[in-house]
């Protein structure tokens, strides 16, 4: 039996019913190139973006999505320039300080994967606060990717299942695709059934590259700042037209 049958199988048995997602990715490109359009420095574009995010988690919420991943910051972003990696910090460090309530009050549970100590303790103290206030919330998980780059993860990952079978804690030949995820950051997080870029750039640039292997991909012209309810719906539309065969026969 090939190595990939039994998540296969794991991931039919855990596919939303009804055509609807359980869990929507969403790489939220375009700050820039809106900002760009309307002659506004791209902090504006940043900070509308956030306004976006605020109408997305809201629709998900709506429309029932269990999980929300959100690519916020990823970690090849620290080469922008100086000035708009502080434009950036200062709007994460606001969110989560200002918004962390409103989230909360929402039931909405709040997760941060990727390297959060980079961005220091001012930051790395509000991310964990704020899990700590909304980690018992069940209504929308809510996870957000900061400094994040999947290549470091999965390479993260291979250095820990490397040491633990040095130390004689597991054997190699018995480790299978299941083992090998249990060591991702998103060890407890069903894998995207809909993976969302906007902006028209068709890449998944260094997300979630191993749990998106059987996601829907969905490349969409809107530009961040633009994207809200609607949007989200017609994503979502788009995805209950789609037949999901994970590797199988055409139906």
């Amino acid at each position: 039996m090939p190595d990939g049958v039994a998540p296969v199988e794991a991931a039919r048995a855990g596919a939303a019913a009804a055509g609807r997602p359980r869990h929507v990715a969403i790489i939220m490109d375009g700050n820039g190139r809106w900002a760009s359009a309307r002659r506004l420095p791209r902090a504006a574009g940043h900070r509308a973006g956030v306004k976006a995010v605020r109408r997305t988690i809201e629709a998900a919420i709506t429309s029932g999505v269990e999980w929300l991943t959100l690519y916020a910051f990823s970690s090849e972003n620290w080469g922008r320039p100086a000035e708009e990696v502080a434009d950036l910090t200062a709007l994460l460090k606001h969110y989560l300080r200002h918004e962390t309530a409103e989230l909360h009050r929402e039931g909405v549970r709040l997760r941060i994967i990727g390297d959060r100590d980079r961005f220091g303790p001012d930051i790395t103290a509000e991310a964990a606060r704020a899990e700590r206030l909304t980690g018992a919330n069940t209504r929308l998980n809510l996870v957000v990717a900061l400094s994040y780059g999947a290549r470091a993860e999965i390479l993260a990952a291979a250095r820990r299942l490397a040491a633990e079978a040095a130390a004689g804690g597991v054997d190699p030949a018995s480790l299978g695709e299941a083992e090998f995820a249990a060591r991702l950051t998103t060890a407890d997080m069903p894998d995207p059934d809909l993976l969302i870029r906007t902006s028209g750039e068709r890449r998944l640039s260094n997300f979630l590259l191993w749990q998106s292997a059987y996601a829907e991909l969905l490349f969409v012209d809107t530009l961040w700042p633009d994207f809200g309810t609607a949007e989200f719906e017609a994503a979502l539309a788009e995805f209950g037209r789609r037949e999901r065969r994970f590797g199988g026969r055409p139906g």
